[in-house]
C-alpha cells in the first residue's frame, strides 16, 4: 500500500494484509479506504457491515464489530507523511530509554524500534503504519511551545532514507502544527484495532 499514491475517489475500499501479526487497521484516504481484518471476515461481510470509502470504514460501529466486545480500539489519528532530508541527523540512538512510556507504546505497535533524544524530548522511529517508517515524539511540558516537536520531526526526516509518517490525533493541534512546520503533509486517517480472537 502506497500512501503517496492517490487511489480512485470512488467510495470503495480495498482489503490489505496486516503489517504486524494480530494488529489490524482501517485507513481512509480521500474517497477510498483500506482495511485489514481477520480472515474470519469475508469481503462481503465487511461491505454489509458498512465499510466504504466515504467515511463508513471509520464508523465506530464498524470498529466495535471488528474488534469485538473485549477487543482494543485505538483512537482515530490523521496520517501525515514527508520525504527524507539529505542532511545528516544530529541525535544519537539511546538504549537507556526503554522504560519511557512513549517507547513502551511504540514497541507494542511497531517493529524495528529505535529511540533518540533524552528524558525531556524523545523521538521514536519504527516500522509502523502500512509498513512505513513511523515517527512518534514526546516533549516535556516545560519545553512545549518552543519548537522542540518540530525539530524532532525534522530530525526523523534526517535520520531516514525513506518517507516518514506520523500519526496525530486530530484534536492534538500542537502536534499537528509541529508536523506541518516540519514539512509533513496530511494524506489520510488511521485507526488501529486488536480483536479479542482472530484467525
Amino acid at each position: 500500500m502506497n500512501l503517496l499514491d492517490r487511489p480512485p475517489v470512488d467510495g470503495g475500499w480495498t482489503r490489505v494484509a496486516p503489517w504486524r501479526p494480530g494488529l489490524f487497521a482501517v485507513i481512509a484516504l480521500t474517497g477510498h479506504a483500506f482495511v485489514s481484518a481477520p480472515d474470519s471476515w469475508s469481503d462481503e461481510e465487511l461491505t454489509q457491515l458498512g465499510v466504504d470509502g466515504f467515511g463508513g470504514a471509520h464508523d465506530p460501529r464498524v470498529l466495535v464489530a471488528l474488534a469485538g466486545a473485549d477487543g482494543w480500539i485505538d483512537v482515530l489519528d490523521q496520517i501525515l507523511i514527508a520525504e527524507p532530508l539529505a542532511e545528516p541527523g544530529e541525535l544519537t540512538e539511546r538504549h537507556d530509554l526503554n522504560d519511557h512510556p512513549r517507547v513502551r507504546r511504540a514497541r507494542e505497535l511497531r517493529s524495528q524500534v529505535r529511540v533518540f533524544g533524552d528524558r525531556t524530548s524523545v523521538l521514536v522511529l519504527g516500522r509502523g503504519i502500512a509498513g512505513y517508517l513511523e515517527a512518534a515524539f514526546e516533549v516535556a511540558p516545560a519545553l512545549r511551545g518552543q519548537g522542540v516537536g518540530r525539530n524532532l520531526l525534522l530530525e526523523a526526516r534526517r535520520l531516514a532514507d525513506e518517507p516518514v509518517v506520523v500519526a496525530v490525533s486530530p484534536g492534538n493541534v500542537a502536534s499537528t502544527h509541529a508536523a506541518l512546520a516540519a514539512g509533513y503533509a496530511p494524506v489520510g486517517a488511521v485507526q488501529l484495532y486488536r480483536p479479542t480472537v482472530f484467525s
